[in-house]
């Protein structure tokens, strides 16, 4: 049964009460490591000895030139000494909007030790080599799905499972296959996002949240970035 209690009417659905936050651990400045990259790597670890539920997934955001916003989940796949790293479809929207506005953020959410990190940056794309390398370790049905999705447009009710079953004769192998040669298409690969700000969020008690903020000092190097850190007000 859900913690929270709802009030309703006719016009009106009004949420009332949450699970209060009581993580025992603090984080400040001081204790923090001096790269939030380091200090992410640190933080996911942790998460997946919790076995936290799917700690990879992320909520990308992304905007259109003129601004207008749009969220979804995703999978975070890599963590380089340049950023965050993620595949998806080139023609799809979440690739159109960064192609017209090349700024993202990112929110990850692990409920289970009641901690949130929040990453700003730009974005770019990653080479084919980069992009292949990671395509080829992928199973034989994604990479075939990569194929027959056309991803973000509007598709009749069976266009998928025909799509499908024209990608598989073409490269002579079946989505349920172990094995099998199939390349990356032209328009499929990575995104980096390249951070600004990253934000660390700790749940606690009356909602007095620790809050770190690393702020990239500007003029540094995407290789060797050097950061300001904050604490921020819950």
């Amino acid at each position: 049964m859900s913690s929270v209690s709802v009030t309703e009417s006719a016009d009106c659905l009004q949420v009332q009460g949450h699970v209060q936050y009581d993580t025992p651990d603090h984080i400040t400045p001081s204790n923090v490591h001096t790269s939030p990259l380091e200090q992410f790597h640190i933080w996911f670890n942790q998460a997946r000895e919790a076995n936290v539920r799917e700690p990879d997934a992320m909520t990308l955001s992304t905007a259109t030139a003129s601004g207008i916003p749009s969220s979804r989940m995703v999978l975070f796949k890599q963590l380089d000494k340049q950023g965050f790293v993620f595949y998806t479809n080139y023609t799809s929207r979440k690739s159109r909007e960064l192609e017209e506005n090349p700024q993202a953020a990112l929110l990850f959410f692990w409920r289970e030790m009641s901690r949130q990190v929040r990453v700003l940056g730009r974005v770019e794309k990653l080479s084919k080599e980069e992009s292949e390398e990671y395509f080829k370790s992928r199973p034989v049905g994604t990479r075939l799905g990569a194929w027959a999705s056309h991803q973000s447009n509007v598709i009749g009710e069976d266009y998928l499972a025909n799509r499908l079953a024209e990608v598989q004769e073409r490269f002579g192998v079946q989505a349920s296959d172990k094995e099998g040669d199939v390349p990356l298409p032209d328009f499929w690969g990575g995104w980096r996002i390249i951070p600004s700000e990253v934000e660390f969020w700790l749940g606690k008690p009356s909602r007095l949240h620790d809050r770190v903020r690393y702020l990239r000092v500007e003029g540094s190097p995407d290789d060797q970035p050097r950061w300001t850190i904050d604490r921020l007000s819950p």
